[in-house]
């Protein structure tokens, strides 16, 4: 991903995630991604250790594509460790044109079928890993955010000067 910012590199898991990584790869090949931004800043207090960077389509009509199944970490194996990157979404099945980068390890994450209550019990589809420039993604994260800018549990957490994806190639 070339960024304002700095380039960042993935490696997708393909043989552990395939629909998912095959989703992703589909908005790169498409070029849906060229021209989108990193929106999102997801900090907690005190630990500048920790956090999520969300970018993506951020729902535009013309780049998204149908919703890709969810493939949960309890059936990939993966965890949402520092660098990983994994779909947003609403529900389970949901997820299409976003995705975020992790900051430390926020586990909280990955799905946990033995939850108890009625949360979401099936977590977020990791599907690769930042395997170069965690500095470019650090960069975004201390980016300053609106106080009112988001809604709902998102308020206070937009970028007030969205990162630019130039590019996303294979």
């Amino acid at each position: 991903l070339a960024t304002s910012e700095g380039t960042i590199i993935l490696a997708l898991e393909v043989e552990r995630a395939p629909a998912t990584s095959a989703n992703f790869l589909k908005y790169v090949d498409q070029k849906r991604f060229d021209g989108t931004s990193f929106y999102r800043a997801l900090r907690f207090p005190d630990r500048d250790d920790l956090g999520l960077l969300q970018g993506g389509t951020r729902g535009d009509p013309k780049r998204v594509l149908p919703p890709v199944v969810h493939e949960p970490t309890s059936k990939t194996g993966l965890t949402h460790d520092d660098g990983a990157i994994s779909m947003a979404r609403g529900a389970p099945g949901s997820a299409d044109g976003d995705f975020f980068l992790i900051i430390g390890n926020l586990s909280s994450l990955d799905a946990n079928p033995a939850q108890e209550g009625d949360g979401d019990k099936e977590g977020y589809a990791v599907f690769g890993h930042v395997v170069g420039g965690m500095d470019v993604v650090r960069r975004i994260l201390e980016g300053p955010v609106s106080a009112t800018e988001g809604e709902g549990p998102m308020k206070g957490q937009m970028l007030e000067n969205p990162v630019r994806i130039l590019s996303a190639l294979r």
